[in-house]
């Protein structure tokens, strides 16, 4: 179902909760929000459709992918300044991203992944984690 963007900067600076089966859902409602702000959107973090769970959705060149309980296991020194957007907010700001991160996650079947992403994947990736821990660019 597709849920409203949560803009309440209050809500969007608590932590959210480790993710289990039981929130298989959320997974179905970011898709499907992601999908409907398609033209502006390319990643959702659960807090942004006001629930507060460890959930994101990234846009990739290939489809998109949810990650229960993402955790970054290393990342590159390497980092750079980029300016994000955020659909929970109004206009653009700047913050620093690291050119390469490798990280664990949980798939819909609660099946773990390891992965190592670059560019502008990494970059979505950074920024809906950052959500999940309460942090707004």
């Amino acid at each position: 179902m597709v849920k409203n963007i949560v803009r309440d900067i209050f809500f969007l600076r608590q932590r959210s909760h480790p993710a289990s089966k039981a929130d298989l859902s959320v997974a179905t409602d970011l898709m499907d929000t992601l999908k409907a702000n398609t033209e502006h959107c390319v990643g959702l973090a659960a807090n942004m459709i006001g629930v507060r769970k460890n959930i994101i959705i990234v846009q990739t060149q290939l489809a998109p992918i949810v990650m229960f309980n993402p955790q970054m296991i290393s990342h590159s020194q390497e980092s750079y300044e980029a300016e994000e957007g955020c659909l929970s907010l109004d206009g653009t700001r700047k913050t620093l991203r690291y050119n390469s991160i490798e990280i664990e996650y949980y798939d819909r079947n609660f099946r773990k992944h390891k992965g190592t992403y670059t560019g502008f994947t990494a970059q979505i990736i950074q920024h809906e984690m950052d959500h999940c821990k309460g942090i707004i660019i």
